[in-house]
C-alpha cells in the first residue's frame, strides 16, 4: 500500500469569491514550474483542493518541494479509495498499521465536502475508530486533542482520500499574485525578511543593493547576492540591481551637516530605488525597517525619507520585536549569512549623534546647495543588473525557470 496522489489545500485562497481561479491558476503555475522535471506527475486543480497524481513519483521529494510554494496552507500524502464504508474503513486500518506502536493514540478526522455522501462527519469518525478498535482488539487509545496519530478522511464526489500525514506550509498567496515591489536589500538581518515576508502576500521582488567602493568590499557586494540567492527558492529567479553609491556618499559626507548625514543618505537611496521600480515596471517599494529600531527609522526620520516619493512604502517589519525579525532569518536560512562581518554603505560614514527627529525643511535645504541630480543619474547610469537564480542544492535545480 502506497499513496497515489498528494492533497493540497489553499487555505486563504478560498476567500477570494469570483476572483479565486485566479489565484488558483497562480498556484497551479508554481506547482507546474516546481515539478516540471518530473513529467510522470498529474496535476488538477479544482476550486478547493488541488490533486498530484504521482504516477510513480517519489511523494516524499514532492512533499520537500511543496514547503517552499507561497499558497499553500496544507498538504497530505493521500490514498484514492471508493465512496464506500467498507473500503474507507480498510484503507484507515492499513493507514493506522502504517504508524502505530504500543502506547500511540488516535483520532479519526473526515470532512464531507459531498453532503450527498449517506453518513455524516460523526458518523464517519465513529465506523472508522471502531474499525481500528476492532483491528487492535481496543489496544488504542482516542486522544481528541493531541493524537500521536491522525487519520483524516475526506469524502468528494468521485471518491473518498484518506491520508495519515498533513504537513503545513507556507501559507500566503501565491508568487506574484499582488504585482511586483522593488526591494531595498541590505547585508543585514532585516531587509532579506522583509522580503519574504512580501513574497509571501505575493509580492514578486526585484532586489536594489547599494554598494560603495572602496569603503566596502565585493564580499559585501557578493554577500548581498547570496541573501538573493536565499529567497529565490520561495520564488524562482530574482533580479538584484546592484547601485554604485560611492559619490553621493562622499559628497553627502562633505556637504550635508553630520546629524543630517543618514537622512539625506536614505533619502538618495529612496529616490534611486524609486526610478528603477519606474524603470522595471514596479508598483511598490519594500524596505526592512521596524519602527525605532535606529535612528532613521523613528517616525520623523520616515517622514522625512518617504518625502522625495508618493510610491507606497511596504514595511512588513514596521512593529516588529528584533527577537522575531530574528527567529524568521533562522528559519529561512538568511540569519548566518546577514551576520557575517562585511560593512555596507549603510553603515559606513555613520555620525556619532544622528538626527532621530530631522526637520524636513532643513534637509531639503542642505540638498539644495549641491547639484545631486547628476550624481543620481550617473549612478543610475552605471546599475548592474544581476539575475539570481535558485540555489543548486535545493533538488530543484532551475524549477522555478520562467516561473515569475
Amino acid at each position: 500500500m502506497e499513496y497515489d496522489r498528494i492533497l493540497v489545500r489553499y487555505g486563504e485562497l478560498s476567500t477570494k469569491g469570483n476572483n479565486r481561479k485566479v489565484f488558483v491558476r497562480r498556484l497551479e503555475k508554481s506547482v507546474r514550474q516546481l515539478l516540471k522535471d518530473m513529467p510522470e506527475v498529474h496535476i488538477s486543480a479544482e476550486r478547493d483542493r488541488m490533486f498530484i497524481t504521482l504516477n510513480g513519483a517519489d511523494y516524499a521529494v514532492i512533499m520537500e518541494r511543496l514547503h517552499l510554494i507561497f499558497g499553500i496552507q496544507s498538504y497530505s500524502p493521500v490514498i484514492k479509495v471508493e465512496r464506500d464504508i467498507e473500503a474507507i474503513k480498510m484503507m484507515a486500518v492499513a493507514l493506522f498499521k502504517r504508524h502505530f506502536t504500543e502506547g500511540k493514540t488516535f483520532k479519526v478526522r473526515t470532512k464531507r465536502a459531498d453532503k450527498t455522501f449517506p453518513f455524516d462527519t460523526n458518523d464517519v469518525n465513529l465506523m472508522v475508530g471502531d474499525a481500528i478498535f476492532d483491528a487492535y482488539n481496543d489496544d488504542v487509545e482516542v486522544s481528541m486533542r493531541q493524537p500521536d496519530i491522525e487519520i483524516t478522511v475526506e469524502i468528494r464526489q468521485e471518491a473518498a482520500y484518506l491520508s495519515s500525514e498533513t504537513v503545513m506550509g507556507q501559507g500566503g498567496m501565491p508568487v506574484s499574485s499582488a504585482g511586483k515591489a522593488m526591494l531595498m536589500l541590505s547585508g543585514g538581518i532585516d531587509s532579506p525578511v522583509a522580503g519574504y515576508l512580501a513574497m509571501k502576500r505575493g509580492v514578486e521582488i526585484e532586489a536594489v543593493h547599494f554598494y560603495s567602493p572602496p569603503y566596502t568590499s565585493e564580499r559585501a557586494k557578493q554577500k548581498a547576492i547570496d541573501l538573493t540567492q536565499k529567497l529565490t527558492r520561495y520564488t524562482g529567479d530574482i533580479k538584484i540591481h546592484l547601485v554604485p553609491f560611492t559619490k553621493i556618499q562622499e559628497t553627502i559626507k562633505q556637504r550635508i551637516p553630520e546629524g543630517y548625514i543618514m537622512t539625506s543618505t536614505r533619502r538618495f537611496m529612496m529616490r534611486i530605488t524609486d526610478e528603477l521600480r519606474r524603470q522595471h515596471g514596479g508598483l511598490a517599494i519594500v524596505n526592512g525597517e521596524s519602527l525605532g529600531q535606529v535612528a532613521s527609522q523613528t517616525m520623523m526620520s520616515m517622514l522625512a525619507i518617504n518625502d522625495v516619493t508618493s510610491t507606497p512604502i511596504i514595511r512588513p517589519l514596521i512593529t516588529m520585536d528584533k527577537n522575531d525579525i530574528i527567529k524568521i532569518a533562522e528559519e529561512i536560512d538568511t540569519f548566518e549569512l546577514s551576520i557575517q562581518p562585511f560593512e555596507d554603505c549603510c553603515t559606513i560614514f555613520t555620525p556619532k549623534q544622528p538626527k532621530t527627529q530631522p526637520r524636513l525643511d532643513k534637509v531639503e535645504r542642505f540638498e539644495s546647495n549641491v547639484d545631486f541630480d547628476t550624481l543620481i543619474a550617473e549612478a543610475l547610469a552605471n546599475v548592474e543588473t544581476v539575475v539570481v537564480s535558485i540555489e543548486s542544492n535545493t533538488g530543484a535545480d532551475d524549477a522555478f525557470e520562467g516561473l515569475l
